[in-house]
């Protein structure tokens, strides 16, 4: 047994080991440098050795790493204020990752009505296709079987319908429906948009049945569609919004956010962390808002995202055997390929790009936030490369 391997086997990882990064690169062992567009599933929002963040954190270091909410931590109260001041919330609840954030995002709902005398409206509609997280509740929610699998009766309160159908979620609509929570673009789920018009519907819904609106922001929030929040593009607000990856910037770091209303239930004593928001996190989140709210930050996001949109046009164009759709906001952009999503990771790899695959057949290309159109062509021109090796390949067989 002295051989075997310590860690259980739940991945299947790439043999690759990389020691050192530099923005939007990552250096290998063996010195390799590899583009980074995977940028830690959409975490490392600023690249990799920020030095705002990197001086942010050591600054911290120096000082006091973890205190928990036994006591006040001023850096939660600073950016809690940053994150109402930016969005609709009133309230911030930080956690050290999306799927507590949504747990949070959960509970803060149900407590909603619970302390409204409702305690039987707890269910929550959500959408097929959806992913939330890896917990009991968050898997519940997104309603995978392959992650629901074997791991015992599927927890309570939870319907999925169609993603997009709003006729589907008003036929949902019960006595004991508590709130409605959706992805803006459903990241593991394919880089699938809901529509403008469908994330305004929802909104009406909610406000017709007295529910609570919930967005999982984790993937799309902090800037990576070229907005702060993605929401904001369907010009609508969320009641109760959970938020991850990008907010760190490469530290474990989430947040529920909430209007005063929907946290109202969440009185001293319902919910609790013992890391969440300790002061290492929260040195690096505010480090991470001065650089995302910076004049000209998200202007700069929406430039460089045209000009991938306008090379994976082209590379539509020429490679059709390979390329069928281009999806997504920003710098969240899925590449529907139409051979195995395994043969185009493995191909872009192979020319020292990474990149994330998704359901559906979807390759995901998820840049650092502070990457250089320069640096987007390069990424471009590789990838360009493996689809030429891959239309050989596929034209051969």
């Amino acid at each position: 047994m002295a051989d075997a391997a310590p860690l259980y086997e739940t991945y299947l990882r790439a043999p690759l080991r990389f020691v050192r990064g530099e923005g939007v690169w990552l250096v290998t062992e063996g010195g390799e440098r590899y583009l980074d567009f995977a940028a830690g599933i959409a975490v490392n929002s600023l690249g990799h050795a920020h030095p705002h963040l990197v001086a942010a954190l050591k600054d911290q270091a120096d000082k006091v790493w973890h205190l928990s909410n036994l006591y006040d931590i001023p850096g939660q109260e600073t950016l809690g204020r940053r994150l109402v001041e930016a969005t609709f919330a009133d309230k911030v609840f930080f956690t050290n990752s999306g799927a507590e954030a949504l747990e949070c995002a959960i509970k803060t709902a149900r407590r909603y009505h619970f302390s409204k005398g409702h305690a039987g409206k707890f269910h929550i509609i959500t959408f097929e296709g959806a992913f939330h997280g890896r917990t009991l509740a968050t898997i519940a929610a997104g309603g995978q079987e392959k992650y629901l699998e074997g791991f015992g009766p599927k927890t309570p309160g939870f319907y999925q319908v169609p993603f997009g159908d709003i006729a589907a979620v008003r036929d949902a609509i019960g006595e004991e429906t508590a709130a409605i929570l959706i992805e803006p673009i459903q990241g593991e789920g394919g880089i699938r948009p809901a529509s403008k018009e469908f994330l305004q519907e929802l909104r009406a819904l909610c406000d017709e049945y007295g529910l609570l609106l919930i967005l999982d922001e984790v993937q799309t929030g902090v800037g990576r569609t070229g907005r702060l929040f993605a929401h904001e593009w369907a010009g609508i607000t969320p009641d109760i919004m959970a938020i991850a990856k990008g907010i760190g910037g490469g530290f474990p770091l989430g947040a529920c956010l909430a209007t005063a209303e929907a946290a109202s239930g969440m009185v001293a004593g319902t919910h609790g962390t013992t890391y969440g928001g300790n002061p290492l996190a929260m040195a690096v989140g505010n480090a991470v808002l001065d650089v995302v709210l910076a004049d000209g930050f998200l202007d700069h996001v929406r430039d460089v995202a045209l000009v991938f949109r306008q090379g994976l046009a082209a590379l539509k164009d020429r490679f059709p055997d390979v390329v069928e759709d281009i999806r997504g906001e920003g710098l969240l952009i899925g590449i529907k390929t139409k051979v195995p999503v395994a043969d185009l990771l493995n191909a872009v790899r192979a020319e020292k790009l990474l990149a994330v695959s998704a359901g559906g057949n979807v390759l995901r290309l998820l840049p650092p936030l502070t990457v250089t159109a320069e640096e987007a062509r390069e990424g471009l021109s590789r990838l360009e490369r493996a689809a030429e090796k891959l239309t050989a390949a596929v034209k051969a067989a």
